[in-house]
Parts: C-alpha cells; sequence; structure tokens
C-alpha cells in the first residue's frame, strides 16, 4: 500500500513504516544465519569458515545493491511527495533498466575475479574449494539481488513496507526449507546452501517486480519513459556515493578479512559466526536510517522542513531502543550464541566469536547515531558530510587492526571497530548540529 509520509502525526508514520521495513530486514538476517548454522551444523565447522572467507567480497556485491537502491529510493520519495507522478515512474523504470544492467556486467567480472580475490585474502587450502563454490554460485545471482534490491527501494519510496515483509518472509521460509532439504536430504553439502539462497531470492524478486508493475499501473500519470538521462543522473548523485560509502567498507573488510585469515580457520570460523550477529544488529540499524531517509525525503519533496528535523529526531531514538537488547544478548550471551552455529565448534571458535562481541555490542548506541544522522542527511540529498565520517571510519578500523593485532593477536583486530566508531560518529554531531540545528540542510534543495 502506498503512503504519503507528509501528512499526520510524525511519530506514528515513521512507526508505521519502518517497523515492517525491520521486520523484513530480521527475517532477511535469520535466513543468512540459518545458512550459516545449517552448514556449521550439517556439514562442517570448516564450512562456517569457507562461507567466512567469501563473504567480504559477497558484501562488495551487497553493497552495490543497497547503495544503488537509497539512490532510487531517495529520488522516487522525493518526486512521490511532490506529486510529480509522471517523472517518478521514469525514474523506477530507469533504476530497473540499470540494475539490470549493472549487475550482468558485475556477474561476468565476479565470476572471472572469484579464484583470484579468494587468493589476494589468503584463503586457507582447506576451505579454498568450498569457498569458491559457494562465492560463484552468488555471483550468478546477483541480478536478482539487484533486482529484488531496486524493487524494495522503491516500495519504501512509496512508503509501503508491508509487501517487502511479506516476499522476505516468504523468501526467508522457502530458503530454510531449501537448504535442509538440499543438505539433508540430497547430501549437496555447501552447494546446497548457496543454491538456496539462489532459488528463493530468485523468486522473490520477480515476483516483487509484478507487484511493483501491478502497484505502479492504479497512480494516475502521463506515459513515463523506459530510461531518462536525466532521472539516472539524479539517481546517481545519491547513488554514487552511498555505493562507494558501503563498498568503502567492504574493501576495507577485505583487507581486516586477510589479517584474520592468516590466524586459521578456528579463527576464521569464530568471527564468521559472529560477525553474521554483529551485522545483524548493524542492518537494523541501517534500515531504521533508510526509513528516515524515505521519510525525509518526501517531507523535503513537499517542503514540510519541521517534519524533516522531528522525523530524524525520533529516528534516532528508535534506533537508540533497538541496539539496547542486542547490546545485551550480545554482551551477556555472545558465547552461546556463537556456539549455535555449529555443534562441533572447538574452544578457539567460541571464544573468538565471543570476545568480538563483547568488544564492539557496547558500542552500538554510537554506531546508532551516526547511521541516524547518515540517514537524514542522504534523504536530504547532501552526501559529501557521511561520506568523509565513512571514510574516517573505514580508514581508522583497517589501519588500527594492522597496527593493534602485532600486538594482540586477533584481539587488536577486533579493537579496531570501536576506534573507528568513536571518532566518525565524533564528525556526524558537527554535521548534525550544522545542517538540522542551524538550517542549512534545507537551502541545499
Amino acid at each position: 500500500m502506498v503512503s504519503d509520509m507528509t501528512k499526520g502525526g510524525i511519530l506514528s508514520a515513521l512507526l508505521k513504516f519502518s517497523l515492517p521495513t525491520l521486520l523484513s530486514v530480521a527475517c532477511q538476517q535469520l535466513y543468512n544465519i540459518a545458512d550459516t548454522m545449517i552448514a556449521g551444523n550439517f556439514v562442517s565447522p570448516l564450512a562456517i569458515s569457507a562461507i567466512g572467507a567469501s563473504y567480504p567480497i559477497t558484501m562488495i556485491f551487497l553493497a552495490v545493491a543497497t547503495g544503488g537502491s537509497v539512490g532510487a529510493s531517495v529520488v522516487v520519495a522525493r518526486l512521490f511527495g511532490s506529486k510529480d507522478y509522471t517523472f517518478m515512474k521514469t525514474a523506477v523504470n530507469t533504476t530497473i533498466t540499470a540494475f539490470l544492467a549493472v549487475s550482468a556486467l558485475l556477474t561476468a567480472v565476479g565470476i572471472i575475479l572469484s579464484q583470484p580475490m579468494l587468493t589476494l585474502l589468503g584463503t586457507p587450502g582447506n576451505i579454498f574449494t568450498d569457498s569458491d563454490i559457494y562465492l560463484k554460485i552468488y555471483i550468478l545471482g546477483l541480478p536478482f539481488l539487484f533486482l529484488y534490491n531496486a524493487c524494495n527501494g522503491i516500495f519504501t519510496a512509496l512508503g509501503d513496507s508491508r509487501t517487502p515483509l511479506i516476499f522476505l518472509i516468504g523468501s526467508s521460509v522457502a530458503n530454510i526449507i531449501l537448504d535442509l532439504l538440499f543438505v539433508t536430504t540430497f547430501a549437496m553439502g555447501i552447494d546446497g546452501v548457496a543454491w538456496a539462497t539462489f532459488i528463493a531470492q530468485g523468486a522473490a524478486s520477480v515476483l516483487s517486480l509484478v507487484t511493483l508493475s501491478k502497484r505502479l499501473k492504479k497512480i494516475e500519470s502521463g506515459k513515463p519513459q523506459l530510461m531518462s538521462i536525466d532521472a539516472l543522473k539524479q539517481i546517481s548523485r545519491i547513488s554514487i556515493p552511498s555505493i562507494l560509502q558501503s563498498s568503502f567498507v567492504s574493501v576495507g573488510n577485505l583487507f581486516i578479512q586477510g589479517i584474520i585469515n592468516g590466524y586459521g580457520s578456528s579463527v576464521m570460523g569464530g568471527y564468521a559466526s559472529a560477525v553474521k550477529l554483529n551485522t545483524f544488529a548493524l542492518t537494523c540499524f541501517t534500515t531504521m536510517s533508510n526509513s528516515v531517509s524515505s521519510f525525509v525525503a518526501q517531507n523535503m519533496g513537499a517542503g514540510q522542513h519541521d517534519r524533516v528535523k522531528k522525523g530524524i529526531k525520533y529516528g534516532l531514538i528508535i534506533c537508540f531502543l533497538i541496539s539496547l537488547p542486542f547490546a545485551l544478548l550480545f554482551v551477556i550471551f555472545g558465547g552461546e550464541l556463537v556456539n549455535l552455529f555449529s555443534s562441533e565448534a572447538d574452544a578457539q571458535i567460541i571464544e573468538t566469536g565471543r570476545t568480538f562481541l563483547l568488544t564492539v555490542a557496547p558500542f552500538y548506541l554510537l554506531i546508532c547515531l551516526k547511521i541516524g544522522i547518515d540517514g537524514g542527511l542522504r534523504g536530504c540529498g547532501i552526501m559529501k558530510p557521511f561520506m568523509i565520517s565513512t571514510w574516517l571510519d573505514l580508514v581508522l578500523r583497517v589501519a588500527f587492526a594492522f597496527i593493534l593485532s602485532p600486538v594482540f593477536g586477533s584481539n587488536g583486530i577486533w579493537f579496531s571497530w570501536p576506534v573507528g566508531w568513536v571518532l566518525s560518529v565524533t564528525l556526524d554531531i558537527f554535521f548534525y548540529r550544522w545542517y538540522f540545528l542551524e538550517g542549512n540542510a534545507f537551502n541545499k534543495i
């Protein structure tokens, strides 16, 4: 259902929109975690390491898809807020066309570079083949990944967060059933885990596109173009910085993964399990930030500047409340949660994962502050500030991982996370004061 967030109560509008979105991402992350649990419990503990070795590479592709969808979402939401429905549909068509073209290119490049990338990361020989197989199947599904993210971004821009939730619930259930079928019944090993995700994601993306097309036809407008250079420029102005921001983080994670790989498969397995849990939390925070972006973009398009400022504040409060249970759960039960990923996990795997979560989880309130402010800036089309703070976070995290690991071992790598977060959020607070408290954001569009 299309929803206009430029009217009515601000908190109620934001909650009504964001809660289904948060449930959607929770389902998505849960079936990602289920993939790893099924691999660890029904294949072997080494399967967790194999998936973990390819994880930072898959995150680069995901960064391009999600970053692009953010740009499309902001532009479509702004056009929807200003009631320019014809050009809004043109922007939607342009998004779908561009996403499919980019995904086809990345699929070809990814297949060719799969083994060289794993080699550069120093992937141990005992998991290299499984990592390569998992990564290549994932890459084959990139067109589905991009198509789904494009549709999801457009749904959220129209104020519809329920439809993506329905598709994600269906996709998640199908993915887990296929995981169990392929791994336990057909004994397909790590291949089965990858193919289950491929099939479930493919079905969800196609159904999303069909539903989106029907939804847009109900909105009266002139005849839209299939592709527009002007629309592409507007989308790219937001998408490219968002893609670069996410990609920089993912590239930084590649360097960090390279350091982790040097500590052997047990440390890799512990990190792979714990980082899935950490990603679950961070993705929920980012999803809340994206909801703020859509709310802000619609209200910027309608010239409702007071609603923009209040929407950002409410978004930060909601994000803080979401972060508290994650932080408490990971600090108190981190080792037990890591142990769920494999019944045969050794003591080093569990201790590695527990230490990682104990190090990063207490700082979730800070990262929420950064991510929430970034969402407001992005919704206003102001991209440079959060690019700067993200660059700072990335550079410091990678630098401190290299500096501290020789002194503290693998624990030194985990220390680099909060260091980067503390310094980058300090910069974001300055941006918040300048653009929103002093009103400079409203002179930019």
